[in-house]
């Protein structure tokens, strides 16, 4: 008989953001298959005899690639047991969730989601700013900085994302933030619209800086920096230009 998968979000990287929920379930588990950023401390909460197994891609690093990791977890669960794949932030945020669902039902094998606390709303919080601001921040929008061949995706709806009442969280733009900026600003974003560059959120590597988004985007031209980030502009709220650690 089949086993059972429960993708597990486990937040941004701070053990203390997984839900009692996510806790229960690495706690049963037979195996676990995890991504790099949810590693660490979160894996103390898994029993000494589980499989840990890290399949986790990571930006111009060597990595698995995706249909590897999505049969791998259907040989685990043809296996039998409580296996969990855990996925940093929100399993549901730019995490291949779908394609890791397709090839479990394809399988016929049963599974469940668990919801988490995204890196998106983690540095909000760590930044002391709302994502929303009642009459000048109406609506918030999640976008993915690069497509699949690493490059700024080219069927951005523009106008959307220069829309000066919104704010827009962008994952994995470090590389291509330079190139979005140009464009927005060709779409009427002024160039003095605050930014947020929030690198490690909740993990004891993260630093926030306060910018804005022409500034930033001539700062990511000459950055080196490993560490997973997020982009956040548009109207925040008591933005400056100083560093925050």
């Amino acid at each position: 008989m089949s086993g059972f998968v429960s993708f597990v979000s486990s937040g941004p990287g701070d053990p203390e953001l997984l839900t009692l929920k996510a806790v229960n379930r690495l706690k049963k588990a037979d195996a676990i298959l995890f991504d790099d950023l949810s590693s660490g401390l979160i894996l103390q909460h898994a029993r000494a005899d589980a499989d840990l197994i890290g399949v986790g891609k990571r930006a111009n690093r060597p990595s698995p690639k995706q249909h590897a990791v999505s049969q791998l977890l259907v040989e685990y669960a043809k296996n039998g047991g409580q296996i969990v794949r855990l996925k940093s932030g929100d399993a549901g945020l730019f995490g291949r969730l779908e394609e890791e669902i397709s090839a479990l039902r394809e399988a016929g094998i049963s599974y469940e989601i668990i919801p988490g606390v995204s890196s998106a709303f983690a540095a909000s919080a760590a930044a002391g700013i709302p994502m929303t601001r009642r009459l000048s921040a109406r609506r918030i929008q999640f976008i993915t900085g690069r497509d699949i061949t690493g490059e700024l995706p080219d069927d951005f709806n523009l106008p959307a994302l220069a829309d000066p009442s919104a704010i827009t969280v962008v994952f994995m733009g470090k590389k291509t933030f330079s190139k979005m900026q140009k464009l927005l600003a060709e779409h009427g974003l002024s160039d003095d619209t605050p930014a947020l560059l929030a690198e490690a959120v909740a993990t004891p590597e993260q630093t926030l800086k306060r910018t804005t988004i022409s500034k930033l985007a001539k700062l990511l031209d000459s950055d080196s920096s490993p560490n997973p980030a997020l982009i956040l502009y548009g109207p925040l709220a008591d933005m400056d230009d100083s560093d925050d650690n």
